[in-house]
């Protein structure tokens, strides 16, 4: 018989008024860790993600966009016209029972209907109210809409991401992915995991207050250290490091390799591997710190070397003896590597196939059992469990 899945998070009430990637985010974590998450969307479109599409899960018009599917596992949905007195109503009537509150309207927008963190928490202190936003509530831009490639330009990401200034071609680039809002909703989720934490010492929940360019200024972390540290302005230097050499994308024979080499007994085991032993001996290249000075000599003299194998062959030769490396796959080719697949990072919720929470709990992943709902699919059963007893309707 196979084990429950670990849900630490079992008992948690969770409303989420939040839509999009971060808020979202953060609630299918909470989700997967066990919480039961109510989703609160608008009546006739839903989460804005719903028609992000194509691709689709179904038809179209089922709201049900691929990018949606990726952030809403494990909730239940009920569709409520927040502005409405009566909608109001029943978003108090949820909250006062709740244990967290996920919200990411523009600042004050909420309190005009009452569900705000003042109003709420007067009616249930131990609530815990996490506004994400995209500067934060205050300030001179609390009130500017924050989005994710914005963020990633005014945070400082962009201007240190691309290839370096002078290559054929070379702007700042954003990120593949949304990474302001995934951070955010990754930290968020902690941020809220510590407030419960704290509520059972205290009996009373927090205000979190989680804004995207904060985040986004955090995640800087060694290139914002270096300036601080320096005063010298981090530039964008294409796949290549700024404080470690060799650690960056190699053409090869047929193609592609990240060398990610940490440290100088991993240079010197690549140096004899690749048939150049006299280079780690060598002064000028035995050290990291004389290596990143010298990048701009080494570098070429590695990169011809690299194009004497196939992108297989160096992987073989290399990984064995604790050279880091890497090929770099496609996203297909990443579903399907061995280490992915034994590890179970694809899984299928409802039949619908989504990734899993990266985390295990006593070797088990926690995954929420609920597939992502169709809008207001939740609405009716929850709706008549409030109208036949107070408290928080079951799942």
């Amino acid at each position: 018989m196979t084990a429950a899945a670990p849900a630490p998070l079992a008992g948690v009430r969770v409303l989420d008024l939040s839509r999009v990637l971060a808020g979202p985010w953060c609630g299918q974590l909470l989700a997967d860790y066990g919480a039961d998450v109510i989703k609160v969307e608008r009546p006739g479109s839903g989460d804005d993600t719903r028609g992000w599409g194509p691709p689709y899960w179904g038809d179209a018009a089922q709201g049900m966009a691929a990018y949606y599917l990726s952030t809403n596992r494990g909730k239940r949905s009920i569709a409520i016209d927040i502005a409405s007195a009566e909608g109001a109503a029943l978003v108090r009537r949820l909250a006062q029972d709740a244990d967290v509150l996920l919200e990411n309207y523009k600042v004050g927008q909420l309190a005009k209907y009452g569900l705000d963190h003042a109003s709420l928490s007067a009616l249930n202190p131990r609530l815990v109210y996490c506004s994400v936003t995209g500067y934060g509530q205050d300030g001179p831009y609390a009130q500017a809409a924050g989005y994710d490639f914005a963020i990633q330009a005014t945070g400082g990401l962009m201007s240190v991401t691309g290839e370096k200034e002078g290559t054929p071609g070379s702007e700042p680039q954003k990120v593949g992915v949304a990474v302001s809002d995934l951070f955010t909703g990754v930290y968020a989720s902690g941020a809220v995991m510590a407030a419960l934490i704290e509520r059972g010492r205290t009996g009373r929940g927090r205000h979190i207050d989680a804004a995207l360019l904060d985040v986004q200024v955090a995640m800087t972390s060694q290139q914002a250290s270096n300036y601080m540290h320096s005063g010298k302005t981090p530039q964008r230097m294409g796949n290549a490091h700024v404080n470690i050499v060799p650690y960056q994308v190699f053409a090869t024979k047929d193609g592609h390799i990240v060398i990610a080499v940490g440290n100088d007994g991993q240079f010197e085991r690549f140096c004899t591997l690749a048939g150049h032993p006299e280079v780690a001996a060598d002064p000028r290249y035995a050290r990291n710190s004389s290596r990143v000075e010298r990048r701009a000599e080494l570098v070429p003299v590695m990169a011809a070397w690299m194009l004497e194998r196939t992108t297989a062959q160096w992987v073989a030769l290399l990984e064995p003896h604790a050279v880091p490396c890497a090929p770099i796959l496609s996203i297909p080719d990443a579903l399907a590597h061995p280490q992915v697949v034994a590890r179970g990072m694809r899984v299928e919720t409802g039949g619908i196939p989504m990734l899993a929470t990266p985390m295990r709990f006593d070797g088990q992943r926690p995954v929420a059992p609920l597939a992502p709902p169709r809008l207001d699919e939740h609405g009716d059963a929850i709706r008549r469990a409030l109208a036949g007893q107070m408290g928080w309707p079951a799942p």
